[in-house]
Order: C-alpha cells, then structure tokens, then sequence
C-alpha cells in the first residue's frame, strides 16, 4: 500500500483525512456537496499511515449520517473492475468498515451494498464479517451458496474452504451455514471445520519452526543463520541465551557482543540488556560506534528495553548525540526520567519536530513525556504536533499530554476532541471539556446515548454527567 497524500491541516479534506474533529464541525458548515466529496475522497482512498491501529470507520460513518449522505461513491468503489485484480483488502477495508457501522445505524442501503460485496466481491470476507456483527439469520442464511461457490468441490478448493472457516474472524456466518439441511452446504461446511480443527491441532503438536541448539555457541550460530536468510532471530535467541547459558558462560557472551559477528553480536547485547549486566552499556556505545547498521540498531533496542537507574544515568548523557542513539536517550528520559530531566526533554521534543516533522516516530515516547512530566512550556509545541501531524494516535497522545500542560486545553482543543476519530481522544476530552459550552454539553448526551461508542467513552461522559455532578 502506497503512502497517502495528504492535504494541508487548514483545509477540510486534510481535516477529515486526519480524523480530527475539527473536519466534523467544518463538514457539517461547508456546503454539502464540497463536505460529501472530501468524505468520500477519504473513504476510497485510504489515508491512515497504519491501518491497523488507527481508526476512521465510525468517524466517517457518523458524518455519513449527519450529512444524510448518499453511498454512491462507495458503491462505485466496490464494483469498480479493478477490485478483480486489486484484492489487497486495505482497497476496500476502510468502505466496508464504514458500511457496516451505518448498517449498525439502521441505513439498509449500507447493509444491502454489505450483501452483494460479500457474495461477489473480492473482499468478501471482511464484509461478511461486517454482515455477521449487524445481519439477521436470514440475510446470512442467504449468502451461504455465492460463498460456497468461491470454493470448487476439489481437494484444492475443500482445503482453501477449510482454511477459510478456520481463520474466520468472526465464525456467526459458518455456524449458522453448518446447519443447512443442503446436502452441498451444511455437511461440507462442517467437513470444513474439522479439517481446520485437525489441521490446526497438528501445527500445534509438530511446530515446524527452526529451532538453535542446546549451547551457547549454537544460539549464536542460529542467530546468523537468521540474519544471512533475511530475518533478524536476536530477540528470539536472547531468550534461549537465558534458557542455556550460566554464570561460566558470561566472558563468551561479553566476547561475543564486543566483537562476534553481527547474529550473535546482536543477540549477545539483548541478552545482557535484559540481564541488566554491569557491562552493557559500555557494549552498547560500542556497538553503536563501530558496529554495523544492523547491530547498532540492536545495541539501541537493547538498550530501551533497560529499565534501571544505571540507564537513566547513561541516558543523560547521550541524550545530547546526533545519533539513534541519542533520540532513544531521549526517550527513555521522557518514559523513566524525573523532574530534572524536563528541559532535557523539552530540547529533544523541540529539536525533533525541527528537524524531522509532526510525524517523526521519536515524538510519541516525548509527547509522553512532556504530559508525565508536566512540561508547562513544552503546550506550544504540541498544539504544533497536535494540529500537523496525520497520525490519529500520535494526536490522541499529545491531546493527553496537553491537558496535562495547557491551562487552555479544557476550553480548546478539548471541545474539538470530543468528535475525533479516536475513542481514547474522546475519552481525554470527555474528562477535561468544559461544559459551559453548548456544544459540549449537547454532545456529551449524544455520546451517552450512542450505541455505538465505546464503553470507556462512556464511563467518561457519565463521569461528568452523573448525580454526583453538575449537571449538564
């Protein structure tokens, strides 16, 4: 999947590709045919970096709603020819998410588009798993034999049905197919099933996975082996250093991380990292030094995985190197550091979204930071961070760490936040917002009464709107 564009902050199509709450509020005040555009735009051109951890559907399903918006767009990109050839789900795995939230609202249009993916399309098993979460018996009963047909009656197509019922996210549909009287459905689903079952208890029983041997020098050979065929073992081979080796074997270890080959130099570093060995620091400078690309990376993840004081101590003073070593002290002093080190954290936040962006990976562990350490002067580079950056989660964090810091926030950023993409973001402006404003107190109750929110969301509001307090 290619990279998305995405459009400057200020605009509303930038607003709604970064799920902000703000690109609600403009959508619903711009004219309605421009904020439908923007919506589908995003809708069939995905814009999420990380599809898997950042949400939209129910952002965009909600606007749908509000804007009373048609499904055409979507429509047209589900039957689109290129969805024949084009079967990466991250295609069409935002269109139908959306979909089924609006099924889940009552628009039949989105659950009857839902019905004829699933049996024709090439996605078809996220949509059916939308299906089962918001269908009826009888709708899914219905999609028994398109979906069967996928699967031709040969031992090819019975092993990719088998496949196909086992790794099912959602198994409603399958269950309810298993009691078709049909002689070409119910019994072949359920020869499906227990071929998966065998099949996954056999995988089970006879791991087929390459496994070191029992000694200390054979875990450093298979982590070679691993990094000549392309996958990085060290981690792996760490904990099978700590399963073989004992107290005689720590000078070959030290060795080894000082001057073996990249495997077991790698693998020798996480090792005493996790040991918390007297030692390894000085390793890990070393390896950043004059190892290669692959071990000083290394050298900086066992480093992060240190949580005594010695590191913090260490972190002080690489936290000023030009390096990734330097950006991971950084980090750990925002993660583990005191009071003291807020100025230290402080220049690392702002040299970061100097130099590298609102999106640079290194901000989310210091946006922490400044929140845990309440960095009152850090609140204007975040607002920077929280309006520029195309990361939902990243926003969500700074949205923490500027309640925390900005006495501004709760009459801010924090009304906008109760419309964002994020449940947790919703969650810190559902704690902070102030009520005094109309628009908060008429949205709290809408997000009180919305099944579709989420619980934690929810605790929040009625936090705010219980017996026990003022009302709203």
């Amino acid at each position: 999947m290619f990279d998305p564009v995405i459009a400057p902050s200020g605009t509303l199509l930038g607003l709604l590709q970064r799920g902000r709450g703000d690109g609600t509020l403009h959508a619903l005040a711009a004219p309605r045919a421009d904020a439908l555009a923007a919506l589908d735009h995003c809708v069939v051109d995905d814009p999420r970096h990380d599809w898997q951890v950042e949400n939209r559907s129910l952002y965009y399903a909600r606007l749908y709603l509000d804007l009373h918006g048609s499904l055409g767009g979507i429509e047209r990109h589900l039957t689109a020819s290129c969805d024949l050839v084009e079967t990466d789900e991250t295609r069409t795995g935002l269109a139908l998410a959306v979909l089924g939230h609006l099924a889940s609202y009552g628009r039949g249009d989105a659950l009857a588009l839902l019905r004829r993916y699933a049996a024709s399309g090439a996605n078809w098993e996220w949509a059916l798993d939308e299906l089962a979460l918001r269908d009826d018996d009888t709708g899914l009963r219905a999609l028994a034999v398109p979906v069967l047909a996928r699967f031709p009656a040969t031992p090819e197509g019975d092993a990719a049905l088998a496949a196909a019922v086992r790794d099912a996210f959602e198994p409603r549909p399958w269950r309810l197919w298993e009691e078709d009287p049909r002689a070409f459905v119910g019994p072949r689903i359920r020869a499906a099933r227990e071929a998966g079952s065998f099949d996954r208890w056999q995988r089970q029983m006879r791991p087929s996975g390459p496994r070191p041997g029992w000694s200390v020098q054979a875990v450093f050979d298979w982590a070679d082996d691993g990094l000549e065929r392309g996958t990085a073992r060290h981690v792996p081979a760490a904990r099978c250093l700590a399963a073989v080796a004992g107290p005689e074997d720590r000078a070959e270890i030290v060795d080894a991380a000082r001057h073996g080959t990249d495997g077991a130099r790698c693998a020798a570093l996480h090792y005493l990292a996790d040991t918390q060995d007297p030692f390894v620091l000085d390793l890990v400078e070393a390896a950043v030094t004059d190892g290669s690309r692959v071990v000083a990376d290394a050298a900086v993840s066992a480093f992060e995985r240190m949580c005594g004081d010695e590191a913090v101590d260490r972190a002080r003073g690489w936290v000023h190197r030009p390096d990734a070593l330097g950006a991971s002290a950084a980090g750990v002093l925002a993660c583990k550091g005191t009071a003291r080190d807020a100025h230290l954290v402080l220049g690392a936040l702002r040299d970061t979204v100097r130099a590298e962006g609102p999106d640079a990976p290194e901000l989310w562990a210091l946006v922490d930071g400044a929140g845990r350490l309440g960095i009152a002067c850090a609140a204007p580079v975040l607002r920077h961070v929280y309006r520029e950056t195309t990361s939902s989660r990243l926003r969500g964090r700074t949205a923490a760490a500027l309640a925390a810091t900005d006495p501004s926030f709760a009459t801010g950023f924090a009304v906008e936040c109760l419309w964002d993409c994020e449940e947790t973001t919703r969650e810190v402006a559902a704690l902070h917002a102030e009520t005094g404003d109309v628009r908060v107190a008429e949205r709290l109750r809408r997000l009180a009464a919305d099944p579709a929110e989420e619980a934690e969301v929810q605790t929040a509001v009625r936090s705010r709107i219980g017996p026990d307090m003022p009302a709203v």
